[in-house]
């Protein structure tokens, strides 16, 4: 992955940085911790500036964030809760909780959702879908995006040869994160098992 990035950045300079952070928030399983680094690390060999660093993949963030956030726009409420009724183990009542929640919350969790492993590529759907006023969700995204970018590209820029050491630190974090979603999923999926069981029971006597 590293030659690809490479190369997209020689090809491209720090635009080429920007479309891999664009393409990181739309499939997740290229990582930002990679990618911002590597930029920093190249920026501080002078193949790059810095700020145009900076810029790129903040913009990057922006725009893969705004394709997702469209892509629950256009679904909309009324698909997402059909779609959700077919599920077997998901409740319309859940969905409609989430909504409720993500009404509250809405303007917390997409600036801190930018900060979190995976969580910042999926909170752009359900911005959408609850039609988040555009411009809100464009500035919260673009502040949250730059301080998350600018860390992980000043801390490769600071470590430079030794930058894949960001990887390794961030790696452990990602992966209790990932572990505690697993663990949620699984608590979720087994609480509906549950109450499907109690209610064929009950449906028998």
């Amino acid at each position: 992955m590293t030659d690809w990035l490479v190369g997209l950045m020689e090809t491209l300079g720090a635009p080429g940085a920007g479309l891999a952070i664009a393409l990181e928030n739309l499939f997740p399983p290229l990582p930002s911790e990679v990618i911002l680094p590597l930029s920093g690390f190249t920026a501080s060999r002078g193949e790059m500036g810095l700020l145009d660093v900076l810029v790129w993949t903040t913009l990057g963030s922006v725009v893969g964030a705004l394709a997702l956030y469209w892509v629950g726009a256009l679904l909309g409420r009324e698909r997402v809760l059909a779609i959700a009724a077919r599920l077997p183990l998901v409740k319309v009542s859940d969905i409609e909780k989430t909504e409720a929640w993500f009404a509250r919350h809405g303007r917390k969790t997409v600036f801190f959702g930018r900060m979190i492993p995976i969580f910042r590529s999926l909170i752009s759907v359900p911005a959408g879908v609850e039609r988040m006023p555009l411009s809100t969700f464009t500035l919260l995204t673009t502040a949250g995006s730059l301080i998350w970018n600018t860390i992980f590209v000043l801390a490769g820029y600071a470590l430079g040869e030794n930058w894949s050491l960001v990887e390794a630190y961030v790696g452990v974090g990602t992966n209790i994160v990932i572990a505690m979603v697993v663990a949620a999923v699984l608590v979720f999926v087994g609480v509906r098992l549950a109450e499907r069981r109690k209610g064929r029971h009950a449906s028998r006597r």
